[in-house]
């Protein structure tokens, strides 16, 4: 590939604003497609034209995410928009006042069932009703007790009519690990992450029933995720950061970048499976009316963290009785969400930020429009409380 092919634009040479208090960052990440920003920001050195040298480090689990970052072993990271909530929250481990730099993707993930659920919902045309045929507790794995994947998984429970904390057993796995436990029988259903649902359906041990993007259309899903100390300690950095990430999305969303970053992530050191496992879905296959493809930045309207989207999670960890009742969310996500640095960051690379979101309508046809969260998470026919 030559230089000019994914150079940054002039605009993005523009310096943060005073020097850069870090130079070197180390950033963790899961072996997932959505790592992909990182992988091109490293890749192609977008961080060079801010000053900046990226270290990758690639983690076993999203729990390892949460420990390096609160350790500091990592100075930022690809992670679970739900992960940094939860830490924030102390929620099953160490409390952490966290940061969301930005949004890295929307869509991009899905639920699998095993080849048998697959085959007695078809028969049965209800979920209750295949899970019946088990004549047991089914098991379905999710990737972190407050992640992405575990809300979308309880969501879509709930809206076929199973209730996530009585109706079946809830564990956690990390993706890489996913479907060997579907192809041994451990498990009857998952939510992960691409390629995982791809593989399991290539290796003939489930079929993917559901897009996260059926869920909630355009639903956010990993983020730039750090403590907020470090935000506080190296703002020139943080932008800095902010910037290239910015420059990596807008790359990846450019013509042929998909399959060529697809062959990269294939390699060991990312994701270690076949280029064409990931290429696919990776690139929008398929797509149509409710199936979504993995969007990184659709001219900046992806990368905005948004507190309303934030606030979202809140709402479902009092759903599912994670958390009491609050009446502080708005103020906690304004808190975690870093709107007024990503706004800089993205004036500095020529990245309009968009406009607030319209309301949104999810697969229950319930509508989320940010207001009003506590009564939202009470409308909830099936909760946890």
């Amino acid at each position: 590939m030559t230089q000019s092919a994914h150079s940054p634009a002039p605009a993005a040479a523009r310096p943060a604003s005073g020097g850069l208090e870090k130079t070197h960052l180390r950033l963790g990440f899961v072996a997932l497609s959505d790592a992909a920003p990182l992988v091109a920001a490293k890749l192609y050195e977008f961080g060079h034209a801010h000053g900046l040298t990226l270290e990758l480090v690639r983690q076993p689990s999203w729990a390892a995410v949460r420990d390096k970052l609160i350790s500091g072993d990592l100075d930022a990271a690809h992670a679970l928009y739900g992960l940094v909530y939860g830490v924030q929250l102390g929620l099953g481990g160490p409390q952490h006042d966290m940061a969301v730099l930005m949004v890295l993707n929307r869509n991009g993930q899905a639920i699998t069932l095993s080849r048998r659920l697959t085959e007695a919902l078809a028969e049965c045309g209800t979920l209750p009703q295949a899970l019946a045929t088990l004549g047991r507790k089914p098991v379905f794995a999710q990737t972190f007790p407050t992640g992405t994947h575990a809300m979308w998984l309880y969501y879509w429970l709930a809206a076929q009519h199973v209730h996530p904390l009585r109706d079946i057993e809830s564990v956690v796995i990390p993706p890489p690990q996913m479907v060997d436990a579907l192809a041994q029988d451990r498990l009857d259903g998952l939510c992960v992450g691409e390629p995982w649902n791809a593989v399991a359906q290539a290796r003939g041990v489930g079929a993917t029933v559901v897009y996260s993007s059926e869920i909630w259309p355009d639903h956010p899903e990993k983020v730039l995720a750090c403590r907020r100390d470090f935000v506080s300690r190296y703002p020139n950095t943080s932008r800095a950061l902010v910037q290239t990430m910015l420059e990596a999305c807008r790359w990846l969303d450019e013509d042929r970048h998909g399959e060529e970053i697809a062959r990269r992530l294939a390699q060991p050191e990312f994701i270690g499976v076949p280029a064409d496992m990931i290429a696919p879905r990776l690139q929008g296959e398929p797509v149509h009316a409710t199936r979504l493809p993995v969007r990184f930045f659709a001219g900046g309207h992806v990368n905005y963290p948004r507190p309303d989207d934030g606030v979202w999670f809140l709402t479902q960890y009092q759903r599912w009785g994670m958390i009491d009742r609050r009446d502080d969310y708005a103020a906690m996500a304004a808190q975690i969400n870093q709107t007024a640095l990503y706004r800089e960051a993205a004036h500095n690379v020529g990245v309009p930020v968009p406009d607030n979101r319209a309301s949104q309508v999810l697969i229950d046809g319930r509508v989320w429009d940010g207001t009003d969260p506590v009564g939202y998470a009470d409308t909830f026919a099936i909760r946890g409380v």
